[in-house]
């Protein structure tokens, strides 16, 4: 595979979801292999799979990533800001676009939500990956929610300058392709006159956010009948000087291959935590060996810890 990505846009339209549940917007790659559904992080959007999406449909596969309610170009319910509901909604949108054995990809809290439909509705997803998420337990660093709330919280942007939150975004992330940058000012709307807001309205961050807080994703890993990458944007072995944090997620990891029945790792020591953006040929290669794995009929899905 070439670090350039194929130049192929993706199609952009939207999917009703039945009983009740919001339109989704999608951003969708044709092909006749096995589809990938991609799933992106609290207040994010579809567009920063693009790069992977590119990836892997240039290896014949079709790929759906989607806009969550209320996130990207999808409707904003009054309600369902917590990641089973978000799940639910994942299976509904499988079945409606007729997705049969996708690989379900999250990032950060999508990879909570991946978690949830994998143990929650089985036989949608016939594997799953989680990308540098999936594992995240706000409660186990925070006394209580206010506390949590306080740290997590987005900035606020009254007042704040759309070109200025621009440029740096795009000073923060020099080594990122183009792309991944213009995708990451789709989390923001423009606002007349030059001011800024977030695309996700804060009550329904903060329901996400409390939705983290008091859910476990330790939880679902021994029900989970289905191979799981983990991506983490660490090393798998500390490093001179990193952080608490840096630690903490080795460890939350850790604990999370000993608890999945078919568990796998790729460690991206030193990535950001939009590490599909950052590295999108890198993750589209992981995302195809684990697909191309549920084709081989010998496949051994017992845990592994691949560096």
């Amino acid at each position: 595979m070439t670090t350039t990505a194929p130049q192929e846009q993706p199609r952009q339209h939207s999917v009703q979801l039945p009983q009740g549940r919001p339109e989704l917007a999608v951003r969708e790659f044709d092909g006749p292999g096995r589809p990938f559904l991609l799933v992106h992080g609290l207040a994010s959007n579809a567009r920063l799979w693009d790069g992977v999406g590119r990836h892997l449909a240039a290896a014949g596969h079709r790929v759906v990533a989607v806009d969550l309610r209320g996130h990207g170009l999808s409707q904003e319910p009054p309600v369902g800001y917590d990641t089973d509901t978000n799940a639910d909604d994942l299976a509904a949108l499988a079945g409606t676009l007729g997705l049969r054995g996708p690989v379900v990809a999250g990032q950060s809290w999508g990879g909570n939500v991946v978690l949830s439909l994998a143990a929650r509705h089985p036989g949608v997803a016939a594997a799953a990956a989680c990308v540098d998420g999936g594992w995240l337990r706000p409660r186990d660093g925070f006394a209580s929610f206010e506390e949590c709330w306080a740290a997590l919280a987005p900035p606020v942007l009254d007042g704040v300058r759309f070109a200025d939150v621009a440029r740096s975004i795009a000073s923060a992330h020099r080594d990122w392709p183009a792309e991944g940058v213009e995708a990451t000012l789709a989390n923001l709307v423009e606002l007349p006159g030059g001011g800024v807001r977030a695309r996700l309205a804060r009550d329904h961050h903060r329901d996400i956010v409390r939705s983290l807080f008091e859910g476990d994703p330790a939880r679902w890993y021994p029900v989970i009948d289905v191979p799981v990458l983990l991506v983490p944007a660490v090393g798998e072995h500390a490093a001179p000087g990193e952080g608490e944090r840096t630690g903490g997620s080795r460890a939350a990891v850790e604990k999370a291959l000993a608890a999945l029945p078919h568990g796998d790792v790729r460690w991206y020591a030193g990535a950001d935590h939009d590490l599909h953006a950052q590295h999108p040929a890198r993750l589209a290669a992981d995302l195809l060996a684990l697909a191309a794995a549920l084709e081989s009929p010998h496949t051994d899905h017992t845990t592994e810890r691949t560096p």
